[in-house]
């Protein structure tokens, strides 16, 4: 049985993960308990969450609106093959240092031209030190990290861990306040297992029929009932079908636009083969589509 006191830290948990959800929702973002739940603890831990899921699921949108919510800065490092330090973490400002060399020649100075140049003065920031060296905690979104290589999980692990940053010249940095961080993964790649372990973890699954329509609805107030739930049974049947690129929830509101736009009331054979580029961005996802009917997809046959 809980004590009174348990049962008084549960119920103000409750209400800060409640809170939490009402406010994304103003926001334009539709959370459920367990992705709040991540939320809450990303805020009160202090360690990094991964949010892992197939693209168009909602994950960039997320580290965005929570900087919204927490009326902060929003600094995205976006990843690819052949990230390195100069790109991620900082680089020397090469130009103002030969000046500030040609100075210190002038004035018959040389004996101290190194301590002075190579100083927090003469560094640009990238956005991994951008995030530790700012003065209020910041949302730094790690974006699509399994695009980058395994060499570059290394360059992140002192920043998960410890929020510092070593530079040679320098030293260690450590963080002014420490950014809340945002990594996310589409699994092009299996991230390290020590990558891992510096991070909460959440699968963000495709939202059910339910919640995908209360979103198109939020983003689309004014879109017939009837539309927006033939819009989304079309395309949880078409993540269905084996696609090469199922449609995400970006394509579910901009298919639902395109149909407001053309006034079209019902999704017809004519109105997919004219409008199915707005859902689906691949050559055979399209073919495959319009060798079927409509029927195929918002009555099939299990």
């Amino acid at each position: 049985m809980l004590s009174k006191h348990s049962f008084f830290k549960i119920t103000l948990l409750n209400k800060e993960i409640e809170s939490l959800i009402k406010d994304f929702y103003e926001h334009d973002y539709i959370l459920n308990e367990e992705l709040a739940t991540s939320i809450f603890l990303l805020k009160n831990l202090e360690k990094p969450l991964l949010l892992e899921g197939n693209p168009g699921v909602g994950k960039t949108m997320l580290a965005k609106t929570l900087a919204a919510h927490l009326k902060t800065d929003l600094i995205r490092l976006q990843c690819y093959e052949g990230l390195d330090v100069n790109t991620t973490i900082y680089e020397w400002n090469y130009q103002k240092q030969l000046l500030h060399i040609k100075l210190f020649e002038q004035e018959n100075n040389r004996e101290s031209i190194e301590s002075k140049i190579f100083g927090m003065d003469y560094v640009l920031k990238r956005p991994l030190l951008q995030s530790i060296s700012a003065k209020k905690p910041v949302v730094l979104l790690i974006d699509e990290i399994d695009r980058a290589d395994e060499e570059f999980e290394a360059y992140l692990l002192e920043l998960l861990s410890d929020f510092q940053i070593s530079i040679p010249e320098l030293g260690t940095i450590k963080a002014v306040s420490k950014p809340l961080v945002i990594l996310t993964s589409n699994r092009t790649r299996e991230l390290s297992d020590a990558l891992r372990r510096r991070c909460l973890y959440h699968w963000v699954d495709f939202p059910s029929k339910s919640k995908e329509i209360d979103i198109i609805h939020k983003k689309l107030p004014n879109i017939d009932e009837d539309l927006a739930n033939q819009v989304v049974t079309f395309i949880h049947h078409l993540r269905k079908s084996g696609l090469n690129k199922p449609p995400g929830i970006a394509e579910s509101l901009d298919w639902a636009k395109t149909l407001l736009l053309l006034n079209e009331a019902n999704i017809t054979d004519e109105i997919v083969k004219n409008t199915i580029g707005s859902v689906l961005k691949h050559k055979d996802d399209i073919e495959f589509v319009r060798n079927k009917t409509v029927q195929d997809f918002l009555y099939p046959i299990d």
